[in-house]
């Protein structure tokens, strides 16, 4: 049974399958689920720049992030949502909002192989891409709020999805939210 109100921000990494984890979490416990990433490609469409142009762009260009980031808070604010963004945790914190925060991550390899699977490309190219994505994100959060995206302690769950079926990091998330009396 889920609580009158439950927020949950889900972040990681590029691959990492927090996707398909938000939904499987919206599936399981009835919650809406909004997509900040589906936001920031439109953005990037909407500029005419691929999604590693528009991080170089909004590395020049904070206004960008910060839109987005403003919208997202709102979100938060009104709760009982699955938010999934790279900083959904990290806004949710900073703005002291109560919510779960998850973290997903796997290995660099294996998340390249799941964006090949999912858009097409080579292993190889799909890495160059999220490293410089990564890269262009590390460096504009540093800049803008003073976040290091290494830094895990703001969450309530870390799950490394490396060797992990979806499925499987549901049952992980969904033991925590109950261990740790969200649930």
């Amino acid at each position: 049974m889920v609580p009158e109100m439950v927020t949950i921000t889900v972040s990681g990494t590029p691959g990492s399958g927090k996707t398909t984890v938000a939904k499987l979490l919206k599936e399981k416990l009835g919650l809406k689920y909004v997509y900040s990433g589906k936001v920031f490609r439109e953005m990037a469409r909407q500029y005419g720049m691929s999604l590693q142009d528009f991080g170089k762009y909004c590395e020049k260009h904070k206004e960008v992030d910060e839109k987005l980031d403003k919208r997202q808070v709102e979100i938060l604010k009104k709760g009982n949502v699955i938010l999934e963004g790279r900083l959904a945790g990290w806004l949710a914190y900073r703005n002291n909002i109560p919510a779960f925060k998850i973290l997903i991550d796997a290995y660099i390899d294996v998340r390249a192989e799941r964006i090949v699977k999912r858009e097409g490309g080579s292993v190889e190219e799909r890495k160059k891409e999220i490293l410089e994505r990564e890269q262009s994100e590390m460096l504009r959060y540093r800049k803008y709020y003073d976040i290091d995206l290494k830094d895990t302690s703001v969450y309530d769950v870390v799950v490394d999805s490396t060797s992990l079926k979806p499925e499987e990091v549901v049952e992980v998330i969904l033991k925590e939210m109950k261990d740790k009396h969200f649930l």
